[in-house]
């Protein structure tokens, strides 16, 4: 297939809309189902690097849930604790493969954001990963394959108009890439820079002690930060993204919206969240709202008289501001990536009220010295990377 032809671009009123290759070759995917969009394609190509780039740091499949040209979760296929599970409405569907691990990571994270996502998987779609986006609200899936069985699956989603992609993941893009802005062609060297361990060899705080782990979940910071709209900043543990901030002007705004981000990803594991006695045939969308509103500072929209009824089966108590903050500081060992130097302490300052340990960054600030002074202050590692990660 030389070219396809899509229903419009970003907007209904941006026609006529297509994707092709410039040289003439063939496109390097097969659609198996639906009819993808613009914005479509647009996350799943990037979700698609995402993930290739995860699995290859890491050795573990990954996926990734796009919103908006952006993640709004990432992650590699550990296994999920029980409390995990119960977190991300899974634990119904028993244990689960690797690779549907790494999505209900990746979805579960932050869910009000994953809402209509597009998904990336690193291997081929089994029937465990199927089973689970069937039952979650998505525009898309791609992957390099499909077992059969998955296949059918996804194929039953949206009344037959859910969009499958495969890719070929054999495609090698072309060294120089190139878009368009009001008429004018950019042209730059794709971003080809290899994240693995050694990344982060260059320490320079007092801590020095970089975890293997932590290094698998800073890789996956900086990974996740190598596709996401910048400025952004990501916090991660345990082989996934709990907070990502995209698409900020200001590098605090980034940590802030990614640090309360994270903090809502812990604050569902507390056992009084976790406890809160929805009516039965609750829609999990509308649990998931419920739960961001009730562990949030409207909290009385859903606890109001009038309002909590239509939720719960008895009036919830409030979730304080003290027992808030005594759970989030349960939270440990974190790691954080920016795609670009922190120009202020404040970044760290707001990074250690979410369990941030572990920091990777380029460095280069004028104020490196106050950034690490601030990290040795609260007995942080943080690695200079030297390269900075800007996607747009």
């Amino acid at each position: 297939m030389k070219e396809l032809e899509l229903k419009y671009g970003c907007n209904p009123n941006q026609k006529p809309s297509k994707i092709y290759m410039s040289d003439g070759s063939d496109l390097p995917i097969t659609v198996l189902c639906g009819r993808p969009g613009y914005i479509n394609f647009l996350d799943a190509f990037n979700g698609w690097q995402l993930v290739s780039e995860l699995k290859k740091a890491t050795g573990l499949p990954a996926a990734t849930s796009f919103k908006h040209v952006s993640p709004a979760g990432a992650a590699v296929g550990l296994p999920l604790s029980e409390t995990l599970a119960k977190i991300y409405w899974v634990d119904d569907l028993g244990e689960l493969s690797p690779l549907a691990s790494a999505y209900a990571r990746a979805r579960g994270a932050d869910r009000m954001s994953s809402f209509g996502d597009f998904i990336a998987l690193s291997d081929v779609c089994d029937v465990d990963t199927a089973r689970l986006i069937k039952r979650e609200v998505s525009d898309g899936v791609i992957a390099p394959g499909y077992e059969p069985e998955a296949l059918e699956i996804l194929k039953q989603k949206k009344k037959g108009n859910y969009n499958v992609i495969q890719i070929d993941p054999d495609y090698v893009p072309a060294a120089l890439e190139h878009k368009e802005v009001y008429g004018i062609t950019f042209e730059q060297g794709r971003n080809e820079l290899n994240i693995d361990k050694d990344f982060f060899s260059n320490v320079v705080t007092e801590n020095k002690e970089l975890t293997d782990a932590a290094k698998m979940d800073l890789a996956i910071a900086m990974i996740t930060l190598k596709y996401t709209q910048s400025n952004s900043v990501c916090y991660v543990k345990d082989g996934q993204a709990i907070g990502i901030g995209a698409g900020q002007q200001s590098r605090i705004h980034c940590t802030r919206l990614a640090g309360q981000k994270a903090d809502n990803w812990w604050l569902r594991q507390c056992p009084k969240v976790m406890a809160l006695p929805f009516k039965e045939g609750i829609k999990r969308a509308d649990r998931d709202n419920a739960i961001d509103l009730y562990i949030g500072e409207e909290y009385m929209d859903v606890l109001a008289d009038g309002a909590w009824e239509n939720i719960f089966t008895e009036k919830p108590d409030v979730f304080t501001r003290e027992e808030k903050r005594a759970w989030l500081d349960r939270l440990t060992d974190v790691a954080l990536g920016s795609d670009a130097f922190f120009p202020f302490g404040d970044n760290i300052e707001r990074a250690h009220k979410s369990g941030v340990k572990y920091i990777a960054q380029p460095g280069g600030s004028v104020r490196d010295d106050n950034v690490i002074e601030t990290c040795n202050k609260y007995g942080m590692v943080m690695a200079f990377t030297g390269i900075r990660l800007f996607h747009h």
